[in-house]
């Protein structure tokens, strides 16, 4: 069930499955943070998160500038203190986006799971 979507990303939450999806579309510019933010934060409720995994999907996330790129680690880092069960990163299609989320994780000590696809989400 798709709870947000908007031009830049989307937020479902499927019970089934108990997993809360994000999907970021290109990349989010300063302007679009706070209004992601907010309905992130209205989604987040709308589930018991202990017994939720969450999929940041980053398959249309586009290549981001480097001053962001450097935030990054820490932009995944947040999503790992949300306070889910697990969470599971889908990595981006874009070989550039792709390099900018794997030097982000070498950088912090991220609990999570990283994917190559979507469909192996099913595989875990």
């Amino acid at each position: 069930m798709i709870v947000v979507d908007k031009p830049k990303y989307k937020m479902a939450i499927y019970e089934a499955k108990k997993e809360l999806h994000v999907q970021i579309q290109g990349f989010l510019k300063a302007e679009v943070v706070e209004e992601y933010l907010n309905d992130l934060q209205e989604t987040l409720a709308k589930v018991p998160k202990h017994a939720y995994t969450f999929v940041a999907d980053g398959t249309y996330q586009s290549p981001v500038p480097s001053k962001i790129s450097a935030e990054l680690g820490q932009t995944l880092m947040f999503y790992a203190s949300l306070g889910f069960k697990d969470i599971v990163i889908v990595n981006p299609r874009s070989k550039i986006a792709y390099v900018q989320v794997r030097n982000a994780l070498e950088g912090v000590n991220f609990p999570g799971t990283v994917v190559d696809n979507v469909s192996q989400l099913a595989m875990r």
